[in-house]
């Protein structure tokens, strides 16, 4: 009974970090897709959602499926439970990488600001990595290096403040560019949100590691 349960458990986290990897790879792709003004790109994101969706599915249906049978306790109940709570915390990821998409798609502002662009493109980028971190934090059972999630999520915050400044300050320089910037705030808030998710699976590690529920993202960054 004790090999089937690891064998199955061992599954389970194999399964739990590809989607973590597939989240990343989405959202990297859909920032990309905004800001090289990609439709075309975006509707594929949209169209393969369904796929981060149904591995949620499944991945909950296991986790319930291998509580019920095995009757899990400590060590091997908390890791079962994270997977539970985390899958839900990267769908949500899934969910705003959709949401990028849909605005790269509706997109109206035909005058960009390139520098506004580049510091989405960055943000994009720290965050599809902070995203495989987490996933790496999870498979290495590392609880200090979760904890060290939050610090790379205040320079998210940063960047996202520095982009509504700059969105706000093209606005009133030029009329033109209201619907653009616009989009830049949306974006980075979509963005900051996802950075946001990725501490919440950090204190999920904590949890599986420690047995202890900690608060790493307190609220004190805001977007608007």
């Amino acid at each position: 009974m004790r090999r089937l349960f690891d064998e199955e458990l061992a599954d389970l986290d194999t399964n739990f970090t590809e989607m973590g990897e597939q989240v990343a790879k989405t959202i990297q792709a859909a920032v990309q897709s905004f800001i090289k003004h990609d439709r075309e790109g975006a509707h594929s994101i949209i169209d393969h959602d369904y796929k981060i969706n149904e591995r949620e599915a499944a991945l909950e249906k296991k986790t319930f499926e291998m509580i019920a049978l095995y009757q899990p306790v400590t060590t091997d109940l908390r890791e079962i439970v994270t997977i539970l709570k985390a899958v839900s915390v990267l769908e949500r990821m899934g969910d705003q990488a959709r949401n990028i998409a849909t605005s790269t798609i509706r997109v109206k502002g035909t005058k960009h600001i390139h520098a506004i662009e580049e510091q989405l493109g960055e943000m994009g980028e720290l965050v599809a990595t902070m995203v495989s971190e987490v996933m790496s934090y999870y498979v290495k059972n590392d609880a200090l290096g979760a904890e060290a999630i939050a610090a790379k999520n205040h320079q998210l915050s940063n960047a996202a403040a520095k982009v509504r400044t700059d969105s706000v300050d093209g606005m009133k320089e030029d009329s033109e560019l209201v619907d653009s910037a616009a989009d830049y705030l949306v974006i980075a808030g979509y963005i900051k949100r996802i950075g946001d998710y990725t501490t919440d699976i950090a204190e999920w590690i904590v949890y599986k590691r420690t047995g202890k529920i900690i608060e790493l993202n307190p609220g004190y960054n805001y977007f608007i």
